[in-house]
């Protein structure tokens, strides 16, 4: 039951049009909507599992409907089922998208919280962090929404 709402989810997100370059979408006399996405959050690895918390943030100047942030991590993730939470599914050996939920301009979305698991008992895992669609605005400031952090596997948190 749970890999469905998985599939829709990602059903959902390739309907948004993921994969292309962010729309423009229309603003007043066809000037695109921009906004400016980031990710602030922090990262924990305790044998082969990794807790994740985030949260979205729209610098402005227009809000965003909504968005989608993807979590890659540089080893597979362990084959079978992950407990993700709702809004969020696994794209790939590696990847897990999660939506934003609206984001208000000059505003924190709501914070995404997630445990995956790693295919063996890796010491160290590269996580990436990027905005996988941004609702249709244009984001000019992507240095912010792209990040890596480097998650040792220690119990420690690592803060991006």
């Amino acid at each position: 039951m749970r890999w469905m709402r998985g599939l829709a989810v990602w059903a959902a997100v390739l309907a948004m049009g993921v994969g292309v370059a962010p729309a423009r979408a229309a603003g007043t006399a066809g000037e695109a909507t921009e906004a400016d996405l980031s990710y602030h959050g922090s990262a924990v690895m305790r044998g082969g599992r990794v807790d994740v918390r985030l949260t979205p943030r729209n610098h402005g100047p227009a809000d965003v409907s909504d968005s989608t942030v993807r979590l890659r991590w540089s080893v597979p993730l362990a084959a079978g089922a992950q407990r993700l939470p709702a809004g969020c599914a696994r794209t790939g050996r590696q990847e897990v998208v999660c939506r934003t939920g609206a984001l208000a301009a000059d505003a924190l979305g709501e914070r995404i919280a997630l445990r995956v698991w790693l295919r063996g008992r890796p010491t160290e895992v590269t996580m990436a962090v990027d905005t996988l669609w941004g609702g249709g605005a244009v984001d000019r400031n992507r240095s912010n929404d792209r990040q890596q952090v480097l998650v040792l596997d220690t119990g420690d948190a690592y803060f991006f």
